[in-house]
């Protein structure tokens, strides 16, 4: 890599542009200028050299060294192979979709609303309150951009966001409403959750169910008397919990609950049901709410928990585009009842773009970059290669690497695949892959320094083989010695059994997992791997018989542990629900209620 002095290289906006002053105007808006307002030609044909300027200043740096590129990053960038601009407009899909991510990007980045910059400071109650406040002023942005949900920006201010934004539960309650509901439910629903005149959910996911979706346990039993249905939680195990925006946002939501008529069971159904008052925010008659407390992500989001006690909605609040509930309690299909599933389905999907992909990305960036900053200490030759030049010359080397000396050349003598539960047959199996893969690296490091290059260059060029070598390495010996250890164990016959499992288990899941460095050279046989899979399979079920037993022996008190799933009584669903009625956002007021959900709800007087 070129070297450059420690120097910060500083780069300008062109004349006339600056961090936030490019179009961000909708398509229909704009037209066909382009961010500086020149014409669509003009910009095409404007230099590499101010795109490049463009996307090295401040509008992409953060911190005291803002405007500032570090010169190692600068030289990277100068050798490209390939075109940046012309790469990303592919990934967008087309240069006319950068234009226009771009300019959502500007024009989100640029409003100080949706500023993120001491995200990482906050509380949850202030993460929660901040996504609320960006919800509620993304609405007003996107009038004033001209931006439509059905428009081309409107894909793009997810991503410009970062997701930390409250409501993204009510846009699945109103797809929820808009794929299962009649056109009467939908021109009831829609326009009053376009209106914000209520924040919608989503209640599928139970305590105890998660994709078994059959077997959700919520009722939601036909009274004809009344021409209601009467929805209930019998069990902790099927409380609502997972949904977003329930915990302390939503006034109504989608309840997927098993439908009773006259005692029988028509499946899975969603059901539209009020859960907090549209005048003061406070919960419905029947209803247990509340938010499910601190989580691993998504902080800025108030996932909750629903308890339904006798809960009444009329008849018409059964989604029922495809299945229908007569007055007299004449139960109707039209069409698969998956069809229920549809929502969930696609929401799923989503998240693969959404929550998957964007942040691989994000990571794949941060780390890219990182990593040729970073320095560290001076290349030194390895342990593993200096060990094994001194083997094969006949000197000393420490006793965890004397093996490297003694090579077996050969095949797998296995014959059947209970010979693969014999530790001294999958202990050679690791021997003879450690011994390949460190000669082979060290051979082909040694080809590269007698072929002029660098010992550090050469280094570097191996990195990716020493590394899979130093894992052999160290495959080899932990199985070694786990295989040792039970060994000495003959005194405790019981404890010994047991164990031989786990280390069989380990080494077999380990040649299992890595079938390709064991089959490179025909040690072991393509025959043999399925002899190895076959044993490998046939244990996960005998060690399942004692896996609780066996973590039991760890002797972890439930303090200790400070878990509600791997507490020693496996009360997990009353301790998850327990712990949750601890947290200080259920006993504390909402903070986004009086500032930004009763403004937004009583914008226009509701209707319902």
């Amino acid at each position: 890599m070129q070297k450059h002095p420690r120097a910060w290289v500083k780069l300008r906006w062109p004349r006339g542009q600056g961090p936030c002053g490019g179009d961000t105007r909708s398509v229909a808006q704009a037209g066909r200028q382009q961010p500086d307002g020149s014409p669509k030609d003009a910009w095409d044909k404007s230099s590499s050299a101010s795109r490049m300027a463009l996307l090295e200043t401040g509008k992409y740096s953060q911190g005291s060294v803002l405007g500032s590129v570090n010169p190692d990053l600068a030289s990277e960038r100068q050798t490209a192979s390939f075109s940046v601009e012309k790469l990303t407009a592919w990934l967008d899909g087309g240069a006319e979709h950068t234009r226009i991510r771009r300019a959502v990007v500007e024009a989100i980045e640029c409003d100080p609303v949706f500023s993120r910059e001491n995200q990482y400071f906050q509380s949850q109650n202030e993460r929660y309150e901040a996504a609320v406040r960006k919800a509620v002023h993304l609405q007003k942005k996107m009038h004033e951009m001209g931006w439509t949900e059905d428009g081309p920006e409107f894909k793009y201010i997810y991503r410009a966001l970062s997701g930390d934004v409250a409501f993204l539960l009510h846009r699945i309650f109103m797809r929820s409403i808009s794929v299962l509901g009649s056109d009467k439910q939908i021109a009831k629903w829609i326009p009053l959750a376009s209106q914000f005149q209520l924040i919608g959910s989503y209640a599928q996911t139970e305590l105890g169910h998660g994709t078994y979706l059959q077997g959700l346990e919520t009722t939601a039993v036909f009274d004809i008397a009344t021409q209601e249905f009467i929805l209930n939680t019998p069990k902790i195990s099927a409380m609502k919990w997972w949904p977003g925006d329930m915990g302390r946002s939503a006034t109504h939501t989608v309840v997927f609950a098993q439908l009773y008529i006259h005692g029988k069971c028509y499946g899975m159904h969603p059901f539209i049901v009020q859960i907090r008052s549209l005048q003061d925010h406070s919960l419905c008659p029947g209803i247990i709410a509340g938010d499910i407390g601190p989580k691993m992500s998504f902080e800025h989001i108030d996932n909750g928990y629903l308890m339904l006690q006798n809960v009444r909605v009329p008849r018409e609040n059964m989604l029922n585009k495809f299945c229908e509930v007569q007055p007299d309690g004449t139960y109707a299909r039209r069409g698969s009842q998956q069809i229920n599933y549809f929502t969930m389905t696609t929401v799923r999907i989503s998240l693969i773009s959404d929550e998957v992909l964007i942040p691989l990305m994000k990571a794949c960036t941060i780390a890219v970059r990182y990593s040729v900053v970073r320095r560290q200490s001076k290349l030194k030759p390895g342990f593993l290669n200096k060990c094994f030049v001194a083997a094969s010359a006949g000197r000393p080397v420490p006793p965890s690497v004397t093996y490297l000396a003694a090579v077996k050349p050969g095949k797998c003598p296995a014959n059947k695949k209970s010979d693969f539960l014999s530790p001294h047959i999958y202990t050679e199996a690791y021997q003879h892959t450690a011994v390949r893969l460190v000669s082979s690296t060290a051979a082909k490091l040694q080809d590269l320094i007698q072929s002029g290059v660098k010992k550090h260059d050469a280094w570097n060029q191996c990195t990716v083989q020493l590394v899979q070598a130093a894992k052999a390495h160290c495959h080899y010996i932990t199985v070694k010695n786990f295989a040792e250890t039970v060994e000495k164990l003959k005194t405790e016959a019981g404890i010994q059994k047991v164990m031989k499992h786990l280390c069989d288990l380990f080494a077999l899941h380990g040649i299992f997992s890595n079938a390709g460095v064991f089959l490179h050279d025909g040690y072991i046989s393509g025959a043999q791997m399925d002899m190895v899979t076959a044993s490998y399979l046939d244990l996960l079920a005998v060690i399942r018989k004692d896996a609780v037993p066996l973590v039991d022996a760890f002797d972890f008190t439930d303090k200790n542990l400070n878990s509600a799933l791997g507490s020693y009584d496996g009360q997990v669903y009353q301790r998850l629900y327990e712990w949750a009625q601890k947290s200080p956002t259920n006993t504390q007021v909402n903070p986004a209620y009086e500032r930004y959900l009763k403004p937004l709800l009583h914008n226009m007087r509701s209707k319902i």
